[in-house]
């Protein structure tokens, strides 16, 4: 058997001292998140990133910025998780447009507010990666190199 992490992407978004959230349905119950998701086949990161703030939040989303690269597992029979952080601006809001499924509403959240649902975020990276981007952590996009389909 070969081992794989799961590949996943998340979208930290500020708008006016306030963070793009999901609450979303999750084994654990309701929880917040950044919108996020994971990479399939045939897409690149940059894709994958726009694709699930669209479908999550209704907005269309530009990264402009990788905030972390993060490696993380829950504890040793937990799956391991590889998540592209990323960070941008949206705009084009579709308020007609049905959400994710699971996806139960979307909310701006201050820095403050987000730690004070701690108990409710999917994961410890959650609040990592707003502070992260409040850091100052900023690295380009042109790290990211994708070879699909190359012969």
């Amino acid at each position: 058997m070969v081992w794989k992490p799961h590949v996943t992407v998340a979208a930290v978004i500020e708008r006016d001292n306030r963070f793009l959230f999901v609450k979303e349905h999750t084994p654990s119950g309701l929880q917040f998140n950044q919108p996020a998701g994971h990479l399939e086949p045939d897409e690149d990161f940059i894709t994958v990133v726009k694709r699930e703030v669209q479908e999550e939040t209704a907005w269309q989303f530009e990264p402009d910025y990788l905030i972390a690269i993060q490696l993380w597992r829950k504890n040793p029979d937990s799956p391991t998780f590889l998540r592209l952080c990323f960070s941008g601006q949206c705009h084009s809001h579709d308020a007609k447009q049905s959400l994710d499924d699971g996806i139960v509403a979307t909310h701006w959240l201050t820095r403050a507010e987000i730690a004070a649902e701690s108990h409710r975020l999917r994961s410890h990276l959650v609040l990592s990666s707003v502070d992260d981007y409040l850091n100052g952590e900023r690295y380009p996009l042109s790290l990211l190199k994708s070879f699909l389909n190359y012969e």
